[in-house]
């Protein structure tokens, strides 16, 4: 069975194997578990940057247009103007299992509460829509269709101004949707695989392996999606066009936040194991380390300001969240 699965492995197109049972060509055992991050050690090395206190934060995002910083704390949201550092809070039925924020706005996926919500930034109103199924990732595909991904149901289902109107084949466990190259993808984190999707009739097309225990991923601007595989430890590369993978680069040191910052060509990922920051300039054929921070302790989350490339890092354990500006 061991000589089975690293031959699966090893094809660059997974099709499956015949002499395996599951169905899922994908999947190459049984008992699937998602990575997590490493449990990071008392940092030692004092942040850089300044540091502000905040509550264990889940996850983050960032709105340019409001220049807000959202930090989702179990179900609260804290709405922090970066300009004038300005806090305010919201209560949520759930705690969001992702956060999207774009066009003053933040979207967030309540898997506990069945629902997505809309975060007005500039009245902190929240408008929510009902989606059976446990969302635990929404994405707006056009002003009209909203892509969600379903923990209890292993789908994902488009949403067209709010009503159902497709569903994909199922998943294992759709996590994190992604627009790149005109299409829409999805990470797996328990298959750790990403497959692209047609919105239009939820077919399915062909997906690959993305290490052994991707956790995050973001688009590039060269039409690539970057992935963090957490429990391989390597930052990856696929093209969408087809989708190929085209670079594995060891990051030691459990990666798993990860954000990309265009103007500068840098992928970032927090190193949990470390607690440490780490950029990558990957505008070239292979990533180029060309930064290391030293961050707060258990930097599980990240995102960027990417007018004034300024990193924003929470940690999951109470340390506060830090403000690093390149």
């Amino acid at each position: 069975m061991r000589r089975l699965i690293t031959t699966c492995l090893t094809l660059t197109l997974l099709a499956g194997c015949g002499a395996d049972d599951n169905t899922d060509p994908l999947q190459v055992t049984d008992t699937l578990r998602a990575a997590t991050p490493a449990t990071a050690p008392p940092a030692t090395t004092p942040p850089a940057g300044t540091v502000h206190p905040a509550p264990p934060v889940q996850h983050t995002a960032y709105d340019r247009d409001t220049r807000t910083l959202v930090l989702a704390a179990g179900p609260q949201l804290h709405l922090i103007d970066t300009a004038t550092g300005h806090r305010r809070t919201l209560d949520l039925p759930a705690p969001p299992g992702n956060l999207r924020a774009k066009g003053g706005q933040v979207l967030a996926a309540l898997p506990d509460a069945h629902q997505i919500t809309r975060v007005d930034l500039r009245t902190a109103t929240a408008h929510p829509t009902p989606v059976p199924g446990a969302p635990v990732d929404a994405l707006d595909l056009d002003p009209h269709r909203t892509a969600v991904a379903l923990r209890d149901t292993a789908t994902v289902t488009i949403l067209t101004d709010g009503r159902p109107t497709t569903t994909t084949e199922k998943f294992q466990g759709p996590a994190r949707l992604l627009v790149q190259g005109g299409r829409l993808h999805v990470l797996d984190r328990l298959t750790t695989a990403i497959t692209p999707v047609d919105p239009t009739n939820g077919g399915k097309g062909a997906g690959l392996r993305a290490g052994q225990g991707a956790t995050s991923a973001v688009q590039d601007r060269y039409g690539r999606i970057l992935t963090i595989d957490t429990r391989g430890q390597a930052l990856l590369a696929f093209s969408t066009d087809p989708l190929i993978l085209k670079q594995r680069y060891p990051v030691p040191g459990a990666p798993y936040g990860l954000a990309y910052d265009p103007g500068t060509d840098t992928a970032w990922t927090t190193l949990t194991a470390t607690n440490e920051l780490v950029g990558y300039d990957i505008a070239g054929g292979e990533p180029q380390e060309r930064h290391r921070i030293p961050t707060i302790s258990q930097p599980d989350s990240l995102t960027l300001d990417p007018d004034t490339h300024t990193l924003y890092i929470a940690s999951a354990n109470g340390a506060g969240y830090q403000v690093v500006r390149m």
